[in-house]
């Protein structure tokens, strides 16, 4: 078996045999799919000691940013968002680290797009010259229906009329006028009875932490299917009452926190978090304008959790939908440019981070970003020599690989 496959197998090993199976597949689909799935490899392979990669100022990165890890959610209040949103991996490291995986993922996704390469490197230093337009700016701000453009605000529009009831049909079904969490195999897998009725009483205690009880009160649960990187790891959707049954009710996610995969690359002192539950939603609670609904760190039969409103996986952007017109996805670049900048500097100061005048310096100079489109341009073709090996051996054995390692 080769090293790839063996890294992969380790970093996975422990993770819940049926998705974590889930995860060995999606990840044989394509080089992009593959890329989110090995967050590991990226810093594993990252020049963490040449200095023309890490020359930057410390941010609070997401630590997995990629082209799919920017979306749409609904805010505490109550207001839709485009954003980052995923932010597992978070940590203290140089900004370059982040935008480096950025690139890469620009530069990886652009073969399945048909983007010829010329337009691929325009659409990248598009994104720098944001991000450091941005920077200089010293301001904050964010993405909203209002101020967003092209496909980002046709992502918005319907997002925001979208009626509760719309939503809660998609996932869920009535039963005798009561509604409980459709189990497809693809968004929802079943749980044990023992599992949920854990699952169920932890929810009935959270909910009595509140002032309004009811609002929590759990009324069915199911093992989660989402994203790629994260499959494996304990992860629920709950069904409870909200503002009552049976058109009213809410949609919570439950999802296990582990340590970053970032961990064991990182050169920079960490703040002692409480948890890693904690270290999560501080991140996240510090980097996006408005947080999402619920988030809470929580912890659930002893372990770190993050809890919050579910998040639709449709409420990401379509990219293949740019239909051969280059300013659509220039759009959508230089959007993202802009917000990645406003997170760095909206958590500047942070524990350790940049404050805003040194973000306003660093976005002033430019032989980073040289360095870092080269570093991306010449790292995408591993990812797609690794992908090749992988596709090799999952074809081979990969049908026994979540048995024999979990």
């Amino acid at each position: 078996m080769n090293t790839i496959v063996d890294s992969i197998l380790k970093y996975n090993a422990g993770r819940e045999p049926e998705r974590v199976a889930l995860k060995y597949w999606a990840m044989r689909q394509d080089a992009f799919a593959f890329m989110r799935g090995t967050c590991h490899l990226f810093y594993q392979d990252w020049p963490a000691s040449d200095k023309q990669f890490n020359d930057a100022p410390l941010a609070w990165i997401t630590g997995d940013l990629h082209l799919e890890n920017f979306g749409c959610y609904k805010g505490d209040n109550r207001l839709v968002y485009f954003d980052l949103n995923d932010f597992d991996e978070a940590v203290l490291a140089p900004a370059t680290w982040e935008l480096g995986r950025l690139l890469t993922s620009i530069m990886v996704v652009a073969k399945f797009l048909l983007i010829p390469k010329g337009d691929v490197t325009r659409l990248c230093q598009l994104g720098l010259d944001s991000y450091a337009a941005t920077l200089m700016e010293g301001k904050a701000r964010w993405l909203e229906r209002e101020t967003a453009k092209g496909m980002i605000r046709d992502l918005l529009n319907p997002l925001t009329l979208r009626n509760r009831k719309t939503f809660l049909g998609s996932r869920t079904k009535l039963r005798k006028g009561k509604r409980c969490i459709k189990v497809d195999g693809k968004r929802a897998l079943a749980l044990e009875p023992q599992e949920k009725a854990n699952v169920m009483a932890f929810v009935e205690e959270y909910a009595q932490q509140h002032p309004n009880p009811d609002f929590y009160r759990p009324l069915d649960a199911a093992r989660r299917i989402a994203g790629t990187g994260s499959l494996g790891i304990a992860r629920y959707v709950i069904l409870v009452e909200g503002r009552g049954s049976p058109d009213f009710n809410y949609l919570i996610d439950l999802k296990e926190a582990i340590p970053s995969a970032l961990k064991p690359y990182l050169r920079h002192k960490q703040p002692k978090w409480q948890s890693e539950a904690h270290r999560i939603v501080s991140v996240q609670r510090w980097a996006q304008a408005i947080a999402p609904a619920f988030l809470s760190a929580v912890t659930f039969q002893e372990k770190p959790f993050v809890l919050k409103g579910l998040q639709p996986t449709q409420d990401r952007l379509a990219l293949e939908r740019w239909d051969d017109m280059l300013k659509r996805l220039e759009q959508v670049i230089q959007s993202m440019g802009e917000i990645v900048a406003w997170s760095h500097l909206r958590s500047g100061g942070r524990s350790g981070s940049a404050i805003a005048d040194e973000w306003i310096k660093f976005g002033n100079r430019r032989h980073w970003q040289s360095n870092l489109l080269k570093y991306a341009t010449s790292y995408a073709p591993k990812i797609e020599a690794d992908w090749e090996k992988y596709c090799g051996e999952y074809d081979r054995s990969g049908k026994t690989w979540s048995e024999a390692k979990s």
